[in-house]
């Protein structure tokens, strides 16, 4: 038994977009707190890297690149313990771009394919994998990177808020099935959180027609908008998953954690 509070010591974690944004966070806190950390990405050299975790370049949406990914993080560390279906896209986009004034920013099947294969199918796939593995040892947690789009939905997003809704559905589909194999399935859903390398100028310049506004109009006044006035930090998402991957939330399952600051019902 661990002497420290949470007891990640030692365990085998996969993070999938762990590069950059919210799931470098996550990477960050897990290897903090001792986990071992395979970061599963599209960008980055294949090895062990100085922070002490293991790089695997991997395509969510191609079901041999996440077997591939599971299959390495068994070689290099023993098992799969932990696995956080982080890799998400956001393209903003309308139903109908009724102004027509911007048609590359109405929902096309193209984008649409795009982020239902990165953030649908990509979970299920390396849930699929990495629970074959958990399935041998009877224990092991999935957390998902859901959204508080995908319990509230959000104009000019109806797309991504779908594919963040699935999710959610996933996560208790999924804790209903591998409940007994001692496997725990749980989403986090974040709202507006600071500033990542997704919120590039090219999605606020769509994301602001979506919602009729000038980019500078899309400066949301937190205080009014978010009972704590405040975006929330990146840390703030990295320490809640490293709870809810922790033996300390062995009773949590099959449900979503929304952390938007209260501006969620949840």
């Amino acid at each position: 038994m661990s002497s420290s509070w949470l007891g990640l010591e030692g365990k085998v974690a996969i993070v999938t977009g762990g590069a950059s944004g919210i799931g470098l966070n996550i990477v960050n806190e897990l290897l903090r707190n001792g986990a071992k950390v395979v970061v599963a990405d599209l960008y980055g050299e294949d090895g062990q890297q100085a922070d002490g975790s293991y790089f695997v370049r991997c395509d969510v949406t191609k079901k041999e690149s996440v077997d591939q990914a599971v299959a390495t993080a068994v070689e290099v560390f023993g098992s799969v313990d932990i696995l956080v279906n982080n890799a998400g896209v956001n393209l903003p986009r309308l139903l109908v771009d009724d102004k027509g004034e911007r048609p590359e920013y109405e929902l096309s099947e193209r984008d649409f394919d795009f982020m239902v294969a990165v953030n649908q199918k990509g979970p299920y796939l390396f849930a699929q994998a990495s629970a074959k593995e958990m399935i041998k040892q009877n224990k092991g947690v999935i957390i998902n990177v859901s959204s508080e789009a995908g319990q509230e939905g959000s104009a000019g997003q109806s797309c991504y808020s779908a594919t963040k809704g699935a999710v959610i559905a996933f996560t208790r589909a999924w804790a209903k099935e591998l409940g007994k194999h001692n496997i725990r399935v749980v989403a986090i859903a974040p709202g507006i959180i600071e500033t990542t390398g997704l919120r590039t100028d090219s999605y606020n310049e769509a994301l602001a027609y979506t919602r009729g506004v000038t980019v500078d109009g899309l400066n949301t006044d937190y205080s009014k908008s978010i009972p704590l006035g405040r975006e929330g930090k990146l840390t703030e998402i990295g320490d809640l998953v490293a709870y809810l991957a922790s033996d300390r939330a062995g009773y949590i399952t099959g449900t979503t954690l929304n952390i938007s600051g209260g501006k969620s019902r949840g």
